[in-house]
């Protein structure tokens, strides 16, 4: 495992291009393109303002960047640098702007959420999206990029539109039986929307692409609801995390729930591997001891390396109770993702902020427990194989497989404190984002996977 040097950023802006050759980030007002193999800047534009928001188009050929303060999105093309778009929504402003799977349209979203406009690169025509609706989600699309839904609030009632995303053309409208709609998103098939209520009613229901309601789910009543919302890549399960600390698990045939994952504080299941974080004492070697020590030694626990070790059963988990009278409990299921081949989902639940849960699909069952040292921030799985990277907001990123955990120091003067990760499309490197800097981590390729992650049981 190698890591790069570390470059300058600004706002965790950093994404890599969807075919995988460039890595784009932002240092205030410039957007910086770089060979994502060599690092070599390809490209350096500039913005008029600072930076907020960047996102590739799907082939990878132009670059937006939104200017929330200004009301701008500026696009920048790869092919020929000379050539710029910019987009000014005016009085209007700007809240959100995202590509259309096309490519060649961007919409933008104004303030209070009075309408989308879809602007075309290629035709400078201009369309407008009435009644869209302020929600968690309220715009995804099918991944063949057909068909665009959209979240609409009218008339004190929640609808969804199904656009054809060819000529923006309606195609099927309908009214969504929510109190309040906080989120849709399409199955990874395209076959299924899924639509669910505000955390004040649970309440997910399930259309098909005409618009006809499927099923409607709901686990309980009279209580806080819904979550965390997340699709298996197969489309063959639906992930429903709540505010009760349970993930259920809804099958596509009948959309009924085939199991449930509860998160207790104690781990009694002999076949469940639990995994704790340790601090390793560094080694001390007599005659060399200087005092004051020197700044690395006395540094915070985050730059001390750590080992994980197997605890046995029963394990007690660390666990942090909620304050009663705040917003926004510390309480439920926050996260969920699926692997890339549906076999496994990793979780992390409130009231335990340190673990990160990955439970067997195929058993139904809890195969590993992995406790931190420090709150999870953030968890991604590799998108080629079965395998996590976690960070903590430490000097350390974290890998699991089903062969086993390792515990990553990032070298470098100071303190690198990962605050989030993202993976490169090859699997073969993973982005580190700190709040000023960032760095690349080159992982061993498939052939050097064993070694990497050693046999089972070497877990450190």
């Amino acid at each position: 495992m190698n890591f790069s040097e570390v470059f300058k950023l600004s706002s965790l802006l950093c994404k890599f291009s969807p075919d995988g050759k460039y890595l784009a980030s932002c240092v205030q007002y410039r957007l910086v393109v770089r060979d994502a193999n060599t690092l070599q800047i390809r490209q350096l534009y500039t913005c008029l303002d600072q930076i907020q928001h960047i996102e590739w188009s799907a082939d990878s050929l132009f670059i937006l960047c939104a200017l929330y303060k200004r009301g701008l999105v500026q696009v920048w093309s790869l092919e020929q640098p000379e050539w710029h778009c910019k987009i000014d929504e005016g009085s209007a402003g700007l809240v959100a702007s995202c590509w259309s799977p096309d490519g060649r349209h961007i919409l933008n979203t104004t303030e209070f959420h009075l309408r989308i406009t879809v602007w075309s690169l290629c035709t400078k025509s201009v369309s407008y999206i009435k009644y869209p609706k302020a929600c968690q989600q309220g715009i995804t699309f099918t991944r063949d990029g057909r068909y665009l839904a959209l979240a609409e609030r009218r008339d004190c009632k929640d609808y969804v539109s199904i656009l054809v995303c060819s000529d923006w053309q309606l195609l099927r409208h309908f009214d969504t039986d929510t109190q309040d709609l906080a989120g849709i998103e399409w199955a990874p098939n395209g076959c299924v929307l899924a639509a669910w209520d505000s955390c004040l009613e649970y309440k997910i229901l399930l259309y098909s692409l005409d618009g006809r309601l499927l099923s409607t789910f709901c686990a309980y009543e009279w209580s806080l609801g819904i979550k965390s919302v997340a699709w298996s890549p197969s489309s063959q399960f639906l992930a429903v995390g709540s505010y009760d600390g349970k993930v259920r698990i809804l099958n596509h045939v009948t959309w009924k729930m085939i199991t449930e994952f509860g998160h207790p504080a104690t781990i009694n299941n002999p076949k469940t591997v639990v995994y704790k974080e340790a601090e390793k004492s560094p080694p001390l070697v007599l005659g060399r001891l200087a005092f004051p020590p020197p700044r690395a030694a006395a540094g915070p626990l985050s730059s001390t390396e750590s080992k994980y070790e197997v605890a046995s059963v029963p394990v007690s988990l660390q666990t942090l109770k909620p304050a009663p009278d705040r917003a926004n409990p510390r309480i439920g299921i926050g996260a969920l993702a699926f692997s890339p081949d549906s076999c496994f989902l990793a979780t992390r639940s409130g009231h335990v902020p340190t673990a990160v849960w990955i439970w067997d699909i195929q058993k139904l069952r809890l195969l590993a427990a992995l406790e931190q040292l420090s709150a999870v921030r953030c968890f991604q799985w590799d998108p080629r194989q079965a395998r996590l990277a976690i960070c903590t907001g430490g000097s350390k990123v974290y890998l699991w497989s089903p062969a086993g955990c390792v515990s990553v120091q990032v070298p470098g003067e100071g303190d690198f404190q990962v605050l989030s990760l993202c993976w490169h499309l090859s699997g073969d490197s993973l982005a580190l984002l700190s709040k000023d800097h960032f760095c690349l981590c080159f992982l061993e390729t498939e052939q050097g996977v064993g070694t990497a992650f050693g046999q089972r049981g070497d877990h450190t």
